[in-house]
């Protein structure tokens, strides 16, 4: 293989600071060319000096002053802004770019990489939640690769590998059921925001965390899968797996089943997007049946954790009605990080956005951001009143 230049996007996050430790591991492999973050403006210093690579993006303008100061002797360029992503994912350079930004913030420098030619690494299922028809539609038309980076969905895209003439019959998203699974929603009236983000097999930032908790993230992974995937909405199922173990399945025609299994680990499928088709030997931990002699599953409670449900109806409505579903859960998980709502009531506070924005059948690119625009604006004046 030869070596391939990586953009990172959201360098300084979970999967961005895991794809860098994959880029170490592998120097002759991979260079990193392009990093960018948010906030973590100290991180992404030391990352620069390190990796020292043609541009480092910011997006936050305190931090961004900050980076262009301790850098300025340094041959890597500080850009801004979404400005500045969109300008650095086209580099010449780049071959991948792994989007690890958090939320619909990632999906114009995605259609713009996609645009460029560039391979994607799509740890923002935002991008495809809000905008999924249009996003499948350019990779074809560009002729590249997009690569699952989120543990259920590289399972599935693993799975299908040498399977490209054998219908999918169905696939199960694998859940591991949050914090709360089993309980009913009385026992959740006063959920606290330290409960909810104590997840009990994966580490990961704060808005995904709270997000696997009320089963948002699931509901996003489904909207993702039947777009990345090209699957009808009734192919897909989710299925609580508590262990997290068995990562995904893909059911074929002929009754079969294949399924992903490993520790619940982000390095690999990290990994496994940024080499593929290859393999690379590494020195992760080993997952040992003898360690996990039971493995259990359970139907999905769609009905205590109304978000899952939410989430397959704007599947069946279509249009713009993912985006709006998916621009008003950023707003209410930031609400309900801020102790402005309750847990039960991020679920009510979508609900009630997505009967007042206007729908949307056959949405552009710009319609998709004006609905994200104007459903955030209105589930910010909802928790008002």
């Amino acid at each position: 293989m030869s070596k391939k230049g990586i953009a990172i996007l959201g360098a300084t996050g979970s999967v961005g600071t895991q794809a860098l430790d994959v880029i170490r591991a592998f120097p002759d492999k991979f260079e990193a060319v392009v990093l960018t973050c948010g906030s973590n403006g100290d991180l992404l210093i030391k990352q620069a000096l390190e990796f020292k690579p043609k541009s480092v993006v910011v997006t936050d303008p305190i931090q961004y002053k900050i980076v262009k100061e301790a850098l300025a002797l340094q041959r890597t360029t500080v850009l801004y802004g979404e400005e500045g992503l969109i300008e650095a994912v086209q580099y010449a350079e780049i071959d991948i770019v792994l989007n690890a930004i958090v939320g619909s913030a990632g999906l114009k420098p995605t259609v713009m990489a996609i645009q460029s030619g560039k391979d994607i690494a799509l740890a923002n299922k935002e991008t495809l939640v809000v905008a999924g028809e249009l996003i499948m539609a350019l990779v074809r038309e560009y002729g590249v690769n997009m690569l699952p980076v989120d543990s259920e969905h590289s399972a599935i895209f693993q799975c299908l590998v040498g399977e490209d003439q054998n219908p999918i019959e169905k696939i199960y998203v694998t859940a591991s059921g949050g914090p709360f699974r089993g309980r009913k929603r009385e026992e959740l009236l006063q959920v606290t925001k330290a409960q909810a983000l104590k997840h009990p097999n994966w580490s990961m930032g704060a808005k995904i965390t709270i997000d696997s908790a009320s089963l948002m993230n699931k509901g996003l992974e489904v909207i993702e899968a039947k777009w990345l995937f090209d699957l009808a909405i009734d192919q897909v199922d989710v299925i609580v797996h508590p262990q997290s173990i068995v990562h995904s399945l893909v059911q074929f025609e002929d009754g079969s089943m294949k399924a992903q299994m490993g520790l619940p680990d982000m390095k690999l499928p990290i990994q496994y997007a940024l080499t593929y088709p290859a393999r690379f030997e590494n020195n992760f931990e080993r997952f040992n049946f003898m360690d996990y002699p039971t493995l259990h599953f359970e139907k999905a409670d769609m009905e205590t954790f109304r978000n899952l449900a939410l989430a397959y109806e704007t599947l069946r409505a279509g249009g713009n009605k993912s985006c709006i579903l998916n621009a008003a859960n950023e707003v209410v998980v930031a609400a309900f990080l801020a102790d402005k709502v309750g847990f039960l009531e991020m679920s009510d506070l979508i609900e009630h956005t997505l009967e007042k924005v206007e729908f949307i059948a056959s949405p552009t690119l710009e319609d998709y951001l004006e609905t994200d625009r104007l459903a955030r604006l209105i589930t910010k004046e909802i928790i008002k009143d």
